[in-house]
């Protein structure tokens, strides 16, 4: 599979290259940059610390698009959906990791999954995959009687909140119990909020330090808890489940999947 990565020269996007680079069936076709960052035009090998590969970083979508049959990206909300139609009209697959975004931005990736393969997740590690549907399974047990909270923590350069991987926890035991997500969801409680109401699930949100990832969800009723918690400590798991994701789009029909169609776990 020839992969390229969106935002090749960030953090996330050189830690996927190096994934690329040690995984077997794999390779690097190209990395793509905005305009105004100045990788544009390094050799892709020297931004992970290897042999120049004859590959450069380029600013143009059509070009990295086209020489690709996987296109990954974990880059922003608005660059996620110009590239997603860059997808569409090339032929390529994608795998998103993008988080924060909004309802628009859902309906232009949703649009272009008419056209190609699109693996999105909030999260791509196989231990938050198996917490999501131990989640949903467990909140249709207690069922609603019982609070649902969530809380994430994350470093403090992330921008979005709250982080993609908990809001695909909350919506996990939203379905589980049969809800609507999106009227029961409740975010940063501040002031006299009230007596919390039944059947709301909750967000809590933590920036600071290095934190690469943590979340908790907790079911609470009058007599007991239920914590269930999942650490992240290392950012290259996101990385091993992204390439993961972008070789098993070989063959894949158009349309939206997510990691537990990945990881055979629906």
């Amino acid at each position: 599979m020839k992969i390229a990565i969106a935002g090749a020269a960030g953090r996330m996007g050189r830690m996927l290259l190096t994934e690329i680079n040690t995984t077997e069936g794999a390779e690097i076709a190209g990395g793509l940059e905005r305009t105004e960052s100045p990788d544009v035009g390094a050799d892709l090998g020297g931004l992970i610390g290897i042999a120049p590969l004859g590959i450069l970083v380029s600013d143009d979508p059509d070009e990295v698009f086209a020489a690709a049959d996987v296109v990954i990206d974990f880059t922003v909300p608005d660059a996620t959906v110009a590239n997603a139609g860059h997808a569409a009209r090339h032929g390529t697959a994608m795998v998103i990791g993008t988080t924060g975004m909004e309802a628009s931005h859902q309906a232009e990736v949703d649009r272009a999954a008419t056209k190609v393969a699109i693996v999105q997740a909030g999260n791509m590690s196989l231990g938050v995959n198996l917490l999501v549907q131990i989640t949903a399974q467990v909140a249709a047990s207690l069922g609603i009687d019982w609070d649902v909270e969530v809380m994430e923590m994350h470093h403090r350069w992330k921008v979005d909140a709250p982080s993609g991987t908990a809001l695909m926890l909350g919506q996990a035991a939203a379905e589980g119990r049969g809800q609507d997500h999106d009227k029961v969801a409740i975010g940063g409680r501040h002031g006299i909020t009230g007596e919390r109401q039944k059947g709301e699930i909750g967000y809590a949100a933590l920036r600071g330090g290095n934190v690469v990832g943590e979340h908790s969800v907790v079911f609470a009723s009058d007599n007991e808890r239920i914590i269930m918690n999942h650490i992240a400590t290392d950012r290259a798991l996101f990385a091993s489940g992204a390439v993961r994701a972008a070789l098993w789009c070989a063959g894949q029909k158009p349309g939206r999947y997510d990691m537990i169609d990945v990881l055979g776990l629906r």
